[in-house]
C-alpha cells in the first residue's frame, strides 16, 4: 500500500507540478506575474511542495497518509468502461475546519484559525481545497490593495517581503465624452472613498499575494491541496453542512467511467467556510438550502475583463491610478474602466461591465477593447505589448445585498458573500477581514469542544 501510495504521489506531483522559485516569472492572467513551474521530477523523488505551497505531510492522523493525492490513489481506478454508480466508495479525510478556496478571505482565514490556535496552545487542524492547478492561478483583481486587513493578520508584513511593492501615488478620474475627447475631474471634487494616493494603498499584483500568503499558511500548519475542485456539499443527519467532496475524474461523456476514472475525496468538517468567490457553486448551493438570501436585496453581478500590458518605460509612471466613465458605453449601461501603473513598467488596465446592460447586442469585450483605443488610454500602451489577460464575475450589490453569513456547519466569506465595496472600487481587504472574523468564531466553537461532526451554528 505504501509503495502505491509513494507511486501516485509522485506521478501526481509531476502532473500538477510548480515551485516558488525566484527566477524566471511566468505571466499568467491571474493578475501580473505568478511563480514558474518548476521542470518535470523524476520518477520516485519525494519533493516537500506541491505547487509551491503544499507540503505533504508523509503521515496523519492513525499513520494514514495525509495528501489528497495519495488518498486519491487509494480509491482506486475504474475496471473498464461502467457506470459511475458501479464505483467504487470514496475515502474521506476529516478536518476540524475545511476552507473551500485558496483566495484571500480562504487564505486569511485558515491563517487565523492557526494563529489563534497557536496563541491557545490548541491542535486545529485546518485544510484549503483550491481548484486552481496552483494558488494564485485563478485569482484576478485590479488591485488597488488597502492594506487594513494586512496589518492585522501580519503585523510586520513590511518585514515578511510581502509583494507589496508600488505604493499609490497619484488619482486621476477621467470622464470620456466621445472617441477622442475627456475631461479630467479635478481631485478634490473626488469622494474621499476614491483617494487612494494618500491612503497608503499599493497596486499589486493580487495573484502574487494569495501566493505569499499561502506559503505563510503552509508554515502555520495548513494544508493546502491546489488542483481539486469542492463539487459536493456534504449534509450530516441533522442536515447541517459537514465538509465538502471533491470531483470524480475520468468519467466519459456518456456517463461512463474509462479507464483513468478516480473518484473524488470527501473531506469532512466540524465547520466548513466557503471562500470560493462570486457565483460559488457549492456557497450558492448553501444559500438556496438555507435561505440565507431571505429578507435580503438581491445581488447584482457585473463582468471584469482585464489585460496585463508592458510598456515603454518612458510613459511609465509609477504609482498612477486613473479611472474613467463614459465612453464607449452609453448612458443606460452601468460600467467603468480601470488603468494602473504598476513597478517593473507594467500597466494593469480593464473595465466592468454591468450584467443588467440593456442594449443585448453589446460585447463587453468589445467595449474593452474600443476603449483601449481612447487618447488618454492608447498613449500608454503605444509601442507596449499584452502579456496577460481574463475576466471575472464581480458582486455589485452592495452591502444591503449581503445574505446571512452563517448556517449550520459553517460560513460565507469573501465574494462568496458578495463583500466588495462598490463606492471605493475595492473588495480585497473587506474579503480578508470577513475571513478573519469567521475564523475567530469558527476557532472559538471548535476549540471549545463544540461541533463534533454535527456542524452547529456559528
Amino acid at each position: 500500500r505504501s509503495t502505491m501510495v509513494a507511486g501516485m504521489l509522485s506521478r501526481g506531483i509531476r502532473r500538477i507540478g510548480g515551485s516558488l522559485g525566484a527566477s524566471a516569472a511566468v505571466r499568467t492572467a491571474a493578475g501580473g506575474v505568478l511563480a514558474p513551474r518548476a521542470p518535470r521530477m523524476a520518477r520516485g523523488s519525494a519533493p516537500a511542495q506541491i505547487s509551491g505551497v503544499a507540503r505533504v505531510s508523509p503521515t496523519g492522523r492513525g499513520g494514514l497518509p495525509r495528501s489528497l493525492l495519495s488518498v486519491r490513489a487509494m480509491a482506486g481506478r475504474g475496471a473498464g468502461r461502467t457506470m459511475c454508480s458501479a464505483a467504487a466508495e470514496r475515502e474521506s479525510m476529516e478536518y476540524d475546519v475545511v476552507v473551500v478556496g485558496g483566495g484571500p478571505a480562504g487564505l486569511s482565514a485558515a491563517i487565523r484559525l492557526k494563529q489563534r490556535a497557536a496563541e491557545a496552545g490548541a491542535e486545529v487542524s485546518v485544510c484549503v481545497v483550491e481548484k486552481g492547478g496552483e494558488v494564485g492561478s485563478h485569482i484576478l483583481s485590479g488591485n488597488v490593495f488597502e492594506p487594513h486587513a494586512l496589518d492585522e493578520l501580519f503585523p510586520n508584513w513590511r518585514e515578511m517581503d510581502a509583494p507589496l511593492r508600488t505604493k499609490a501615488q497619484t488619482d486621476k478620474f477621467c470622464f470620456l465624452t466621445g472617441a477622442s475627447s475627456s475631461f479630467t475631474i479635478p481631485h478634490f471634487l473626488l469622494p474621499k472613498v476614491l483617494d487612494n494616493a494618500h491612503s497608503g494603498n499599493y497596486i499589486i499584483s493580487l495573484g502574487e499575494l494569495c501566493i505569499w500568503l499561502a506559503a505563510q499558511a503552509e508554515e502555520l500548519g495548513v494544508e493546502i491541496y491546489p488542483g481539486f475542485a469542492a463539487d459536493e456539499v456534504l449534509y450530516g443527519e441533522g442536515g447541517s453542512v459537514c465538509g465538502v467532496a471533491t470531483k470524480d475524474v475520468g468519467i466519459a461523456k456518456d456517463g461512463t467511467t474509462k479507464d483513468t476514472f478516480e473518484r473524488g475525496i470527501e473531506l469532512r468538517a466540524k465547520q466548513t467556510i466557503f471562500a470560493e468567490g462570486c457565483r460559488g457553486s457549492c456557497s450558492e448551493e448553501v444559500m438556496d438550502k438555507f435561505t440565507l438570501r431571505e429578507g435580503k436585496e438581491a445581488q447584482t453581478y457585473g463582468i471584469g475583463i482585464k489585460e496585463v500590458w508592458e510598456i515603454d518605460p518612458s510613459k511609465f509612471q509609477s504609482g498612477l491610478i486613473q479611472h474613467s466613465v463614459g465612453w464607449p458605453l452609453d448612458n443606460n449601461t452601468y460600467g467603468g474602466s480601470f488603468l494602473y501603473h504598476m513597478d517593473e513598467n507594467k500597466v494593469l488596465l480593464g473595465m466592468v461591465v454591468g450584467l443588467d446592460y440593456q442594449n443585448p447586442y453589446i460585447n463587453p469585450y468589445q467595449e474593452f477593447q474600443r476603449w483601449k483605443t481612447h487618447p488618454e488610454v492608447a498613449k500608454y500602451l503605444e509601442g507596449g505589448a499584452c502579456v496577460s489577460y481574463g475576466a471575472r464575475a464581480l458582486n455589485e450589490g452592495g452591502f444591503q445585498a449581503i445574505p446571512k453569513l452563517t448556517f449550520p456547519g459553517g460560513a460565507l466569506v469573501g465574494c462568496s458573500a458578495g463583500f466588495v465595496n462598490v463606492p471605493k472600487i475595492k473588495g480585497t481587504h473587506t474579503a480578508m477581514k470577513s475571513g478573519m472574523l469567521a475564523a475567530e468564531s469558527v476557532f472559538d466553537l471548535v476549540s471549545g469542544g463544540g461541533g463534533g461532526g454535527a456542524g452547529p451554528s456559528l
